[in-house]
Formats: structure tokens, C-alpha cells, sequence
């Protein structure tokens, strides 16, 4: 089977680029995958990867490089396919949509999965008749605006599947969004057997890690910290990861004294070293999608605290065995969460083994067998051979009349950056 993957950029670093490298490497043990990159903005991936896996771009805008295209007319001009409510679209172009649609009418897989709304919508409406087409949710139904709503429902019925990371932004697919004819089925992000020894447990460390950002509250961990070190100040917490937040938490870290207690590490790649040099991970958001960083954790020995927050971590964690959820937005519990396990050592190695136990679901190999389980079925029912006239009818004047209402409304994107 070929199987063909469109990433919005695959040389670039997060966690919707790093399972699908983790899914394609897995696939590739037994079919041909490929996955195409919208974006080139360097020259080789950051993720290192199974040579198995072919990895190609549509759009080159590496400055100085022979095929620069960042200075493209098209380049210029708004997209008119990718979606104006989508969170990419002012890094799509009219270039974009023409070398996506090539691509897409050309394609010689068997199974082409997209992996962001914008591209699931170009999925669905340019893919050549024949190949199955699976389009893929990595963020979660509730986190859309309306406009992206109303410009996903128009097109969604053309695929064949959509699946999401976790069971209930699955349910919410099936009684929010009507796609008659359209399967969707939950498949969890997939994080590898680290290569580096389990934590031992002993180090008096908690450790997060992911983006610093709004969402992930860690303004609200500093201040959980704050609390525990009030009767545990031989702890200390490391924060590692960048992004807009990082000058507003260095001032909270001043305001609260904790300079000898917080540290913001900045980047680390790869991650795994450091959750097994801690002996606590805390995640602290408002919403998680799925919560790569809690598997990673737990793949490393490390029992995490998390906050219950819609919607990975509760299926997720096994509260009280493998790790804790504590109420979202609030200080006093984070704190009280990670006090329970830094006063009981019995407690946290308990944790700490179940959490190593249980995380094996989410190894590549057990993702990929519910993955390919999925493509064989939707290949022997036919996939997009077999779709209905009905739905590609509704799905064609829907998506061109919200084609035009929305070029009409779009002006010139800003900022174009990978």
C-alpha cells in the first residue's frame, strides 16, 4: 500500500510533526510512505527519521537557497481554497493552492491523509477520484471558530474518515458535525520507547516542558510551586520550552523569589534526558488536545499531576494510579497534587511504574496496528471510489459558494513565515 501524508511543515518541530513522523515510520515497515511538506524552510528536518519514510516539499522558502520561491507573484496574493478561518491561512498563498491541487490531482497513493483543517479541506475537495482519503484532527472541534466550522462542514463529507486524538473530541465530531457517510475514530498520538534509562525517582525535581504559551498556564504552575515550597523548599522546579510567554514568567519567578527554585531551561531536543532527570512532571494547561507531553513523561518513568482540562489528559491518566488530575485553574490544587507525591515516596515509585506500565498504549507499534486496522478497512470498502454523488455534490456548491464569500472578504495576508 502507498501511503502519502500532507504535513503543513515537515522540517519544522512540533508535536503534530513529530507523531506523524512517528505514524509514518511505523507504516513504513510494511507499505511505501511518503510524507510531502507544504513548506521547505530548511534544509533538513529537525526530526530525525527513518530514510524508508521519503520526505519532499511543494513550496521552497529557504532564503539564498537555489529554489527560493518566497518572492513568488502567487506567493503574494491570498489563498482562495485553504480556509480564512484557519489559523495557517496568512502563511497560504495562491502558490499554496496551486501546488497543493497539483499534487493532490496527480497523487499515485492508495491513502492520502492530511493533517491540519486547511489541508483536510484541500483533501477533500482536489484529491483525484480513487485514493482513500483520511483527514486528520490534531487540535479539537470545540477549539474552532464558527466561521471554520461552516467552512469544514461544507467539504467534510468528501473524506472517507476523520480521525481525532482522543475519544471524546470524537464524540463531539459525531454530534456537532453532521458527515453522513464519513467514519471518524480516535487515534491517539503515538510517543516511542525513549532511549535513555527510567527515572529512578530520587532527584528532588518536577519538570514540565511544551510551548510557553497563554494555554499552558504556567504562570499558574509558578504559582503552585510557590505554595510548595513553603513546606518543601528542598524542591525545585525546571520549565523547559519558548515561546511569547517566557518574559511575563521570568518577572513572576522575580516577583515571587523563586530565581533559586524556577528555571526556565528554554528548548531541548530531545526531551526524554530531562523527564528522566526529574522525579514529578506537571502539566498545567486549560486545554489539551491530546497531551504529548504527559505520554512522554510517563514513557520515562515519571508519574505526572495534571490538570483535568478537555480533553487528553483524563484518558490519559488513570487518576490515582498512574498519575493525579487536579481542578484546572486552580493553585492550590496543582499544589496539593504535587504534594502528595513529593511527601509519600511508596506513593510516587507506585505511580512511577504504573505510569511506565500504562504508557506502552501509546508505543508506535500499537498506534500503527490501530492505524493500518483502519486503512484496510476503509481500502477494502473502496474509500473514495465508493464516495456518493450526493455528498460530493453538497460539498462542491458549499465549499465554492464559501470560496467566493470568502475571497471577497480577504485582503492581502500578513507575514508569511514557516
Amino acid at each position: 500500500m502507498h501511503i502519502s501524508f500532507l504535513l503543513h511543515n515537515a522540517y519544522g518541530i512540533g508535536g503534530t510533526i513529530r507523531t506523524t513522523y512517528n505514524l509514518a515510520e511505523t507504516l513504513a515497515q510494511h507499505h511505501d510512505v511518503e510524507i510531502v511538506s507544504v513548506f521547505r524552510h530548511r534544509d533538513r528536518p529537525t526530526f530525525a527519521h527513518d530514510p524508508r519514510v521519503k520526505v519532499r516539499s511543494l513550496v521552497d522558502i529557504r532564503k539564498g537557497s537555489p529554489g527560493y520561491e518566497g518572492e513568488d507573484p502567487d506567493y503574494l496574493r491570498p489563498a482562495s481554497v485553504f480556509p480564512s478561518a484557519e489559523g495557517r491561512y496568512g502563511q497560504y498563498s495562491a502558490l499554496t493552492d496551486r501546488r497543493i491541487a497539483a499534487h493532490l490531482k496527480s497523487v499515485e497513493a492508495d491513502v492520502v491523509i492530511a493533517t491540519r483543517p486547511g489541508l483536510n479541506v484541500h483533501l477533500a475537495r482536489e484529491t483525484r477520484s480513487g485514493p482513500v482519503r483520511i483527514g486528520q484532527e490534531h487540535l479539537t472541534l470545540d477549539s474552532h471558530s464558527k466561521a471554520l466550522r461552516r467552512q469544514l462542514t461544507a467539504v467534510y463529507p468528501r473524506l472517507d474518515a476523520l480521525t481525532t486524538t482522543t475519544e471524546a473530541d470524537a464524540r463531539s465530531y459525531r454530534t456537532t458535525m453532521r458527515l453522513p457517510g464519513v467514519r471518524i475514530e480516535a487515534v491517539p498520538n503515538s510517543v516511542p520507547a525513549p532511549q535513555v534509562a527510567p527515572a529512578d525517582g530520587s532527584a528532588k525535581l518536577i519538570v514540565a516542558a511544551g510551548r510557553l504559551e497563554k494555554v499552558k498556564r504556567y504562570d499558574l504552575l509558578i504559582r503552585a510551586f510557590d505554595l510548595v515550597r513553603e513546606s518543601r523548599p528542598d524542591w525545585r522546579l525546571r520549565i523547559y520550552g519558548a515561546g511569547k510567554q517566557e518574559d511575563k514568567l521570568r518577572a513572576l519567578i522575580d516577583q515571587l523569589d523563586l530565581y533559586n527554585h524556577v528555571f526556565l531551561m528554554g528548548r531541548a531536543n530531545p526531551i526524554e534526558p530531562e523527564w528522566a532527570k526529574g522525579s514529578i512532571a506537571a502539566v498545567t494547561s486549560s486545554m489539551e488536545s491530546f497531551g504529548m507531553t504527559i505520554v512522554e513523561a510517563m514513557r520515562c518513568g515519571v508519574p505526572v499531576v495534571a490538570t483535568d482540562c478537555p480533553h487528553g489528559p483524563g484518558e490519559i491518566i488513570d487518576d490515582g494510579v498512574d498519575g493525579r488530575l487536579v481542578k484546572p485553574g486552580s493553585a492550590k490544587s496543582i499544589a496539593a497534587g504535587l504534594l502528595e507525591l513529593i511527601n509519600d515516596d511508596d506513593l510516587r515509585r507506585e505511580m512511577a511504574a504504573a505510569a511506565l506500565r500504562d504508557s506502552e498504549r501509546f508505543d508506535p507499534q500499537r498506534v500503527g496496528e490501530h492505524f493500518e486496522s483502519l486503512l484496510q478497512d476503509l481500502t477494502r470498502r473502496g474509500g473514495g471510489r465508493m464516495r456518493g454523488s450526493l455528498h460530493r455534490t453538497r460539498g462542491a456548491l458549499l465549499g465554492g459558494a464559501l470560496a467566493l464569500r470568502d475571497l471577497s472578504r480577504t485582503v492581502l495576508a500578513k507575514g508569511r513565515t514557516a
